[in-house]
């Protein structure tokens, strides 16, 4: 019987040195205050794998934006339409835990100091999740982070408004704190030349219209996606490891949502974070946000120990 022939892969594979040589003399400009001020409460990273791996594709996406203004530029002489700035919109995507905070922090921070000094926004799904009244309501309060937990509309339009170069566009403020969307709390967003948007489903193409009546997607927005990738026991394991630390300090909290978390014993604790692992996440892991990983412009996959292992970026 004649061999298969191999399934085309659509990524060039890199390894830490190799992507970390495609920095190409490009000056390293954050310290150790600056990475310690960045990653997040259990994200291990080191000025070293930021200058590896996040110096290099900051890089790479100075070529994209560049790329991107001049197809724009080109354009709007074509349509003999105003040339005015489109902001350049960076999506991050990945399971929960999996570090997507702490690289979407570095990369504004590192994208920010270029020498054209631009002016870099982030932006995190998480305010665009639906009330707690109105998850209860819809009885999806066991499915928060699930895509039908997010206002899916409101994201798309805020999405739309930042591309045609609106300004002083709205989004909505989320506490992890007491575990809700605030209140009449906004922050503004105002013409960005780069936004970097963070969440769970923000790569999902969701189900066409039969009729073939045109629709957008978030991820039709996004110029450059990235996804963070780790196997689902280091998940697992780095979601327990955060709600242990979270459970020691922030839960404490009085006014936390999860205050009652600090008050159990470890025993009881851990069986809870396990819980809601097994039922909430790790299922949204598998149905929502894994499939979306073949979607992304580029891919880090991480080992057991947080730190990227390998570089996958799509090809052209």
């Amino acid at each position: 019987m004649a061999k298969r022939p191999p399934a085309l892969d659509p990524y060039r594979h890199f390894t830490k040195q190799q992507w970390s040589d495609l920095r190409n003399g490009q000056p390293m400009t954050l310290g150790e205050a600056d990475i310690e001020r960045l990653r997040s409460l259990t994200d291990p990273i080191s000025l070293a794998e930021a200058e590896e791996i996040y110096l290099p594709l900051s890089r790479l996406l100075s070529y994209y934006v560049e790329a991107i203004q001049g197809l724009h530029h080109v354009s709007t002489r074509f349509l003999n339409a105003p040339n005015d700035k489109v902001p350049f919109i960076i999506g991050v995507a990945g399971s929960v835990a999996v570090g997507k905070s702490t690289t979407s922090r570095i990369l504004q921070a590192l994208l920010s100091r270029w020498p054209s000094s631009p002016k870099v926004d982030l932006v995190t799904t998480d305010g665009f999740l639906h009330p707690n009244r109105v998850l209860e309501e819809r009885g999806l309060m066991q499915r928060k982070g699930f895509p039908e937990s997010y206002d899916r509309a409101r994201f798309v339009n805020f999405l739309a408004d930042i591309k045609s170069g609106k300004g002083k566009v709205a989004v909505p403020v989320y506490s992890h704190l007491v575990y809700d969307v605030v209140p009449g709390e906004e922050v503004i967003i105002d013409r960005p030349d780069i936004l970097i948007v963070e969440g769970l489903n923000i790569l999902q193409p969701g189900d066409l219209p039969r009729d073939g009546a045109p629709i957008l997607f978030a991820s039709d927005f996004i110029d450059f996606s990235i996804y963070i990738d780790a196997d689902v026991e280091d998940l697992r394991d780095w979601y327990i490891t955060r709600f242990f630390r979270l459970r020691d300090t922030a839960f404490r909290d009085p006014t936390s949502f999860f205050r009652k978390f600090s008050e159990m014993s470890e025993e009881e604790a851990g069986a809870f974070g396990r819980n809601v692992w097994e039922t909430i996440n790790l299922p949204n892991l598998l149905e929502n946000v894994l499939p979306t990983r073949s979607r992304a412009d580029l891919v880090l996959k991480k080992g057991r120990d947080h730190r990227v292992e390998e570089v996958k970026l799509r090809r052209l």
